[in-house]
């Protein structure tokens, strides 16, 4: 449905996309996942037609979009502040994109009539599970009711394509959570294809079917969440979605030799060969002196387990309890070469 060819965008003279291409197909969600200033707002404004890029093509089905304006591509865009309108209610707040646009059908031209939108707006307000609060105002609802109210402003004309810019960033954790599911059975029964906005990796991994995942620029890796999940590119993959622990070492003829101590690996390699590990979190404390050892700086409960973080950096996820001074011994599960 959509493809996004080679983008390059420079800001304030500096170099902001350096070449960012994917695609995205009919009723699939894509996530592009960074960090603050990674290029990922910028992404969906050039998509938009918001912004240019200095180079590459935007395409919807075959057709290239520098030429239509904004108001033609029909996408829907859904920042995280909402935008909403305090002093209408929940139904205008939803209606009011309506009144502006063409009305439902291909070739449409005429504008919703009064009919058509009271329609349109119990039926996405339903979609949300908002009915009940036609009449309220918006300034009356929670963060998460609000966040509803505007999805179901963007759902509302039946956009092509919907892009949501961080939309759960303005609630707490827990509103969060809870939300993230919701959103996802949402789009998912929307059949819209959508690309979202995150920083987060548990948004990512929860919301999409496939991850764009931005370094800098450029595409660092892209797959859907558990291939990313189960290889990822690099070092600086593995960091960034909190996968494990990644070491660099040396290798020997008893294994591999890092600052933490020598770390055993299945795959065999030359010695003296320099490595990237990737030590998953899940380990075992033993009582073999042939493991990793650490002393313990902090533990955090987490249901049946325990995390626990040692003083050289490096953490892991146990289910035998440990104190923040003890020196524990480690069995790491899963080692993987980077």
């Amino acid at each position: 449905m959509l493809e996004v060819i080679d983008i390059h965008k420079t800001y304030e003279g500096q170099p902001l996309l350096k070449g960012i291409s994917f695609s995205l197909a009919a009723g699939e969600t894509i996530c592009l996942l960074g960090a603050s200033g990674s290029g990922k707002s910028t992404i969906l404004r050039i998509i938009a037609g918001l912004e240019n890029a200095e180079s590459g093509e935007i395409c919807w089905q075959g057709q290239r979009l520098e030429r239509v304006p904004v108001h033609l591509r029909n996408f829907g865009l859904m920042f995280q502040d909402y935008a909403l309108f305090p002093h209408l209610d929940v139904f205008e707040n939803v209606a009011f994109g309506l009144r502006n646009s063409p009305g439902p059908g291909v070739g449409r031209t005429q504008k919703w009539s009064e009919n058509e939108i009271k329609q349109r707006v119990t039926e996405v307000l339903g979609q949300v599970n908002l009915s009940i609060f036609e009449k309220r105002r918006v300034t009356e609802l929670s963060g998460g009711e609000q966040q509803r109210v505007a999805l179901a402003r963007a759902l509302a004309p039946r956009p092509r394509l919907l892009m949501l810019d961080e939309p759960l960033g303005a609630l707490d954790r827990a509103m969060r959570e809870r939300l993230i599911e919701e959103l996802r059975g949402i789009l998912h029964h929307s059949g819209i294809p959508a690309i979202y906005v995150t920083h987060d990796q548990e948004e990512a991994f929860t919301i999409a079917d496939k991850i764009i995942l931005l370094r800098e620029g450029r595409v660092a890796q892209a797959g859907s969440a558990p291939e990313v999940f189960a290889k990822p590119a690099d070092g600086w993959v593995a960091s960034f979605l909190g996968l494990g622990n990644v070491v660099e070492g040396t290798v020997s003829a008893f294994g591999v030799e890092t600052p933490f101590g020598r770390i055993s690996i299945k795959t065999k390699l030359d010695s003296g060969e320099k490595v990237t590990l990737l030590l998953r979190p899940q380990a075992e404390i033993v009582e073999s002196s042939e493991t990793l050892t650490g002393k313990v700086a902090d533990v955090i409960f987490r249901g049946q387990q325990f995390r626990i973080e040692l003083e050289n950096g490096l953490y892991f996820t146990v289910a035998g309890r440990a104190k923040v001074g003890d020196v524990v011994k480690l069995k790491i599960l899963t080692v993987e070469l980077l």
